[in-house]
């Protein structure tokens, strides 16, 4: 599967490379895209499928509506609404969102014995 995936800042692109290999490339928006960015990552993307990764805020919303428009087949993720971002959410629940779009085979997953998830890092 080749797969890209598209978050709004380099924070939210910093906290996933935390979890996904290396090759899985990460494109940004940096804000609300123009028709030049949106452009721009029509063409970064490709022929890949796409996975929208933003933030659950009235920005995201904006952003996440401007990109279906350009990838009528992306996947969506989702943030949960008490994270203020992609970029501060805890890595075990964006591992569980990359588990729930079969993204299993991209993750990194930490060492359990060196990072111990609480129960609160799922709710």
């Amino acid at each position: 599967m080749d797969i890209a995936i598209i978050v709004e800042g380099k924070n939210d692109r910093s906290r996933l490379r935390r979890v996904l290999q290396e090759e899985v490339p990460v494109f940004c928006t940096y804000g609300t895209p123009g028709s030049s960015q949106l452009e721009t990552l029509r063409k970064q993307v490709g022929d890949r499928q796409v996975y929208l990764f933003m933030d659950n805020d009235s920005s995201g919303r904006r952003i996440r509506g401007l990109l279906r428009d350009l990838f009528p087949d992306a996947e969506h993720l989702y943030t949960r609404r008490g994270y203020p971002g992609v970029e501060s959410t805890p890595e075990a629940y964006l591992i569980e969102q990359l588990e729930k779009a079969g993204l299993d085979p991209y993750i990194v997953y930490p060492d359990p014995s060196s990072v111990p998830f609480s129960k609160e890092d799922f709710d």
